[in-house]
């Protein structure tokens, strides 16, 4: 195996991540969604809700150093595999392709392997950090 990749350094499991997703539903999505029901009166399929959210996944890593709010709170970020800051074009794969794209496209199966692949594989990375070549790190060891 000359050839394997090393593998990322502090890659972050399943509850870390879980974590850091259940503290940006909490502090964005849930005040968001509060907003756009006073705005619109409308509870669910909201489009304005809806676009905010993909772009604050979108765009907060991009300006933040991979972190999102949830992210920070926890210790992680998002991070490349070959060690640059992500950008827009790889958030756009991660975000759209991998977890929107992919994850629909399967009816929530894709989400389901990715779980499993972040629970067994040692890099811990999850279908859309393939595709978009990213990890999840921690900052503490």
């Amino acid at each position: 195996m000359e050839n394997a990749a090393p593998l990322p350094s502090n890659p972050v499991g399943f509850w870390r991540r879980l974590g850091a997703s259940l503290l940006d539903g909490l502090i964005i999505g849930v005040p968001l969604a509060i907003i756009s029901y006073w705005i619109t009166g409308q509870t669910e399929g909201n489009l304005v809700t809806n676009l905010i959210s993909t772009l604050y996944s979108l765009l907060v890593p991009v300006f933040w150093s991979g972190y999102t709010v949830g992210k920070r709170i926890v210790g992680v970020r998002i991070a490349r595999v070959d060690g640059e800051s992500v950008g827009i074009g790889t958030m756009l794969l991660r975000v759209l392709v991998g977890m929107m794209l992919v994850y629909g496209i399967t009816f929530g199966l894709g989400a389901l392997v990715s779980l499993i692949m972040v629970c067994v594989r040692k890099d811990k990375r999850a279908i859309h950090d393939l595709i978009a070549g990213t990890y999840v790190t921690s900052d503490r060891p």
